[in-house]
C-alpha cells in the first residue's frame, strides 16, 4: 500500500513531545511533507532552540512513523527559530531583544539566581543568543556566577554600555558599576530608576531571550519591570517548602495583577541525595513546586535537587551547565529550559518588530 502525506500528517498529529504538551501538527511544526512510494521525508521547524535535543527528537518521530507507516524509510529534518512574542501593552519593545522573561520568586533563599544562570546557559547551550539582567540592585550576583567578578563594562559614548560576556552569555548588573563591598543604600525610586538605566542603556545584540534575575518580593523593583518593561513572561521559582510556596502564590498574583502571563514553576532543593550511602531525603518537603502549578492550572516545568555541587560550582563562577555539562543536573537544567520555551513558543507572536520601517520623501 502507497502510502499518502496526509496519512503521514494523521500520524504526526498523534505525536505528542513533553515539552509542548500537544501534537506537531497543532504546534505548527510540520512545514512539508515528501512521499516517494514508500519512503518518506518530513521537515519540522520549532518555535524554540533545541539543537542538543534535536537528534533524539528527530529520532523517535522516525520510529513512530516507521512502525505506524510500514515505510521503507523515514527521514525527519529538524531546525528552529526563536519569534518575538507579544508583550505587554503600551511598552515599546527593547531594540536587539525578541523576549524578556522574569525569573522572580515570592521568598529569598530559594535558588533563583542559581537557576536564571543554568537556565540561560541551557537555552545558549541549545543554540539560543541569550542574556541576563541582574535586577537584583542590593544584592547582584550574577557577576560572581558569571566568573566576571569586579569586571567593569565598556562604554561607547559615555551613556550606552555594552553587555559583559562569558559563556557565551551576555550580561548587565550593578555589580560591574561598582566595588564588590560597596552597599546601594538607595530608597525604592532609586533602584527602580537604576534597573531602567541598566535594561535600556545596554547595547544587547541579537538576543533571542533576555532572563531578568529579579529579587525577592513584590516591591518597587517588580513593579517597574512589570509595567514599565516589555515583559514577554515570567516563571516562578520555589522550594516545596510550604513558607516559600506562600510567597511564590504572592509572585504569581502580581504578575497575574500586570497582565504578564507565568509560564510555568521550577521547584528548587526538591530532594537530597546523601553523597556518602545514597539515601534520599526531601528536607523542604516533597511536591509542594508540582502541587502549587496544578492548584493555579499552570504548568510544572520541574524539580532540581538539593546538591552542594549546585553551589560550588556557582560560588566558583563556573555553574553546573558549565561545570558538568554531560551531568545529570546539567540535562535537568536543559529540560527546563527546553519546555520554558517551548511554553512561549504557544503564545501569540510579535508580528510588529518583522515589519519593515516606511519613510517617506519629496525627492
Amino acid at each position: 500500500m502507497t502510502i499518502q502525506q496526509n496519512d503521514v500528517k494523521a500520524q504526526l498529529a498523534q505525536i505528542v513531545l513533553p515539552e509542548l504538551g500537544q501534537d506537531l501538527v497543532s504546534s505548527n511544526w510540520v512545514k512539508s511533507i515528501e512521499v516517494d512510494a514508500n519512503q518518506v521525508k518530513v521537515r519540522l521547524v520549532a518555535g524554540f532552540p533545541c539543537s542538543k535535543a534535536a537528534t533524539d527528537i528527530c529520532q523517535g518521530i522516525e520510529q513512530q512513523l516507521q512502525t505506524a507507516l510500514s515505510a521503507e524509510s523515514v527521514s525527519v529534518e529538524l531546525d528552529w527559530q526563536v519569534h518575538s512574542h507579544s508583550h505587554k501593552a503600551g511598552v515599546n519593545a527593547l531594540p536587539e531583544v525578541k523576549n524578556i522573561i522574569a525569573i522572580a520568586s515570592g521568598k529569598g533563599g530559594v535558588g533563583k539566581s542559581t537557576t536564571t544562570v543554568n537556565m540561560a546557559l541551557a537555552l545558549a547551550a541549545e543554540g539560543a543568543s541569550v542574556g541576563i539582567l541582574d535586577a537584583d540592585i542590593y544584592g547582584p550576583s550574577q557577576p560572581i556566577m558569571l566568573g566576571r567578578e569586579g569586571e567593569r563594562p565598556e562604554t561607547l559614548d559615555q551613556k550606552r554600555i555594552l553587555p559583559v560576556e562569558n559563556y557565551g552569555i551576555q550580561s548587565m548588573s550593578i555589580g560591574y558599576l561598582i566595588e564588590p563591598e560597596q552597599a546601594m543604600v538607595w530608597r525604592g525610586p532609586m533602584a527602580s530608576g537604576a534597573l531602567q538605566q541598566l535594561l535600556n542603556d545596554t547595547q544587547w545584540k541579537g538576543l533571542d531571550y533576555l532572563l531578568v534575575d529579579l529579587p525577592p518580593g513584590t516591591g518597587d523593583i517588580q513593579l517597574t519591570l512589570a509595567q514599565k518593561v516589555p515583559l514577554t513572561a515570567a516563571v516562578i521559582v520555589t522550594t516545596p517548602q510550604d513558607i516559600a510556596l506562600a510567597d511564590a502564590v504572592k509572585g504569581i498574583a502580581m504578575f497575574e495583577k500586570v497582565s504578564v502571563p507565568v509560564l510555568g514553576v521550577v521547584e528548587n532543593m526538591g530532594v537530597h541525595v546523601c553523597s556518602n550511602c545514597g539515601h534520599a531525603e526531601h528536607i523542604f518537603g516533597a511536591g509542594g513546586g508540582e502541587a502549587l502549578a496544578q492548584e493555579k492550572n499552570m504548568v510544572f516545568l520541574g524539580s532540581l535537587p538539593l546538591a552542594k555541587s549546585i553551589r560550588d560550582h556557582a560560588d566558583k563562577g563556573e555553574p553546573t551547565v558549565i561545570a558538568e555539562p554531560d551531568g545529570a543536573i546539567a540535562d535537568s537544567y536543559r529540560q527546563i529550559a527546553r519546555k520554558m520555551a517551548a511554553r512561549l513558543s504557544q503564545q501569540s507572536k510579535d508580528f510588529g518588530q518583522s515589519f519593515p520601517t516606511i519613510s517617506i520623501s519629496n525627492d
